[in-house]
């Protein structure tokens, strides 16, 4: 088998990126659904965490240290996290959005639906921003051997390399980071979606905040009133 480079032989700008920062996201991903009202979890609060988990440590263990070895079970493994917290976050969100149609208890009690709303929110803006993080570039491995030459979702380091590093490309946080502004702002903010997918996933993204959103402070405004 052939030996795998020394990340010390690496220069620090071409590494793979730390998996703490997406590590600890998904930490908070997992612990979602034991927050919300039972109805609006899929199946057992602990079944999505514990299916997430298992297929955190397997990544873990699989590609230790830094996120940087290309292995196709593994990029399996780590679509796979991916697609069940947007399972996750699109049942609640799916099951937020009837309940504050039609009505249900947490949609009656403006403090429990104003929280409710907040970690279903928080939720899907984790789960966007693994979507783009992992399919990106091909990845977060692929990426550590180099950025493709026409990007699916261009960063203002890559529009304007003279504002960052030599070498650079973005990492988790700057995923979440699109992912939270596109939330917000309900279009591209910094970052320019080029590919179709990163077009229909971001336009995706600002319909389902823009509905949720508006649902939760219309409901919250009569319930006060």
């Amino acid at each position: 088998m052939q030996r795998r480079p020394e990340l010390a032989d690496t220069p620090d700008a071409v590494r793979g990126e730390r998996r703490l920062p997406v590590t600890l996201t998904v930490l908070v991903a997992m612990a979602l659904p034991f927050l919300l009202p039972e109805k609006l979890s899929l199946g057992p609060a602990w079944l999505i965490p514990l299916l997430v988990g298992a297929l955190l440590i397997a990544l873990a263990i699989g590609d230790p240290g830094r996120i940087d070895r290309r292995s196709r079970i593994l990029r399996i493994f780590s679509i796979g996290l991916v697609l069940l917290l947007i399972l996750q976050s699109g049942w609640s969100t799916t099951q937020l959005v009837l309940d504050l149609i039609h009505g249900g208890p947490e949609t009656n009690d403006a403090t429990l639906l104003f929280t409710t709303g907040a970690l279903i929110w928080i939720g899907n803006n984790i789960a966007f921003a693994l979507l783009y993080w992992e399919v990106d570039g091909g990845g977060p491995a692929v990426r550590a051997h180099g950025m493709p030459k026409y990007p699916d979702l261009a960063f203002p380091g890559q529009l304007n390399p003279q504002v960052v590093p030599p070498e650079w490309r973005p990492v988790f946080v700057d995923y979440l980071y699109l992912s939270l502004t596109n939330a917000l702002a309900f279009s591209p903010t910094d970052v320019m979606p080029l590919a179709h997918w990163a077009k229909f996933t971001m336009a995706l993204q600002s319909i389902v905040s823009v509905a949720l959103l508006s649902l939760i402070i219309a409901r919250a405004v009569n319930v006060f009133t």
